[in-house]
């Protein structure tokens, strides 16, 4: 962030309470549907990434991955961001070494970001008629995983 804000908060959009506990059930689910487990590492991670509800670092992952407040071993937190990223149910967002919960329920898909610049606002968006998967596929190319990643500023930001 190279911007200062001139607002107070970067609008966070974490999950708490019901909304929480919803989001870990339907995860739990679709592991169940894939034949995969979320092991309990795996559903701390995600439960982190969904309360935080903008980017984190791993290492503030691992920091907070303890109930009793003592750190995880970095192996397990990354061990359980790899699946959840394969999984779909969270992205890696390479510019800024962070990842985020999917803001959609679908599985494995391509993701796009808006990434603000000044307050750190990041919002998943449709990728729409932009589609790398068709595009790579037609070309004999089969991929992975797409993230697109967009900087600017966010419209609190942008406002003079």
């Amino acid at each position: 962030m190279s911007l200062a804000c001139a607002h107070s908060e970067a609008g966070a959009h974490g999950l708490g309470g019901a909304a929480l506990q919803t989001a870990l059930d339907r995860a739990e689910r679709r592991c169940v549907e894939t034949g995969e487990r979320l092991t309990a590492p795996r559903r701390r991670v995600l439960e982190l990434l969904l309360q935080a509800g903008q980017p984190i670092k791993a290492y503030d992952l691992i920091a907070a991955f303890g109930a009793d407040g003592e750190a995880a071993k970095p192996p397990t937190v990354y061990r359980a961001l790899d699946f959840l990223e394969r999984s779909g149910m969270a992205h890696r967002i390479a510019s800024i070494s962070a990842y985020v919960a999917c803001a959609r329920d679908e599985g494995a898909h391509a993701a796009a970001f808006l990434i603000c610049d000044c307050c750190g606002d990041t919002r998943e968006i449709e990728t729409g008629a932009l589609d790398l998967t068709e595009s790579a596929t037609s070309r004999g190319y089969v991929l992975d995983r797409v993230t697109i990643e967009a900087h600017g500023r966010c419209p609190a930001c942008a406002a003079p």
